[in-house]
């Protein structure tokens, strides 16, 4: 039996994650740039939009779109900054910018989970529809493993 292709490339997405990561003191360099660039080469992911934030130690916000980053960091981010799009909102930058505490930066990644395309097309392929989707951090998991643990389980 042949397997059905999507009608249109980019028909089928999927899952779309954020994540958050803090540098205390603002001591952001770049050093991620090479696993972030392996994980999109390897088709584990697709990275859609990058944002860098920095607050300074009164509070000051500051926000760069990875297009706009200089020097070391910016030559690290280059390969992102010619294919990301700008797709988180200037409220959604400020509204995690305000939870960082004072001297400290974060990079705000927005990606698909390209990994789970051909999955998805499978599901279609069967007739599924998506009833709900969610995700649970590892540290939670990680906390309950060793709560089991410590009480004599697993």
């Amino acid at each position: 039996m042949a397997e059905k292709k999507p009608e249109k490339p980019g028909l089928i997405m999927g899952p779309v994650d954020y994540l958050v990561v803090m540098f205390p003191g603002n001591q952001f360099r770049g050093e991620i740039v090479p696993e972030l660039n392996r994980l999109e080469k390897n088709g584990t992911i697709r990275v859609i939009d990058l944002v860098l934030v920095a607050k300074d130690t009164r509070g000051k916000i500051l926000t760069t779109e990875i297009k706009n980053v200089g020097g070391k960091v910016g030559d690290a981010f280059s390969t992102f900054a010619a294919k990301t799009k700008e797709w988180l909102s200037q409220g959604d930058i400020e509204a995690i910018a305000g939870v960082l505490p004072n001297n400290s930066s974060a990079g705000i990644l927005l990606f698909e989970n390209t990994w789970a395309i051909p999955f998805k097309q499978a599901l279609l392929n069967a007739g599924a529809e998506m009833v709900d989707q969610g995700r649970i951090p590892s540290e939670a998991i990680r906390k309950v493993e060793k709560d089991l643990i410590a009480k004599g389980g697993m």
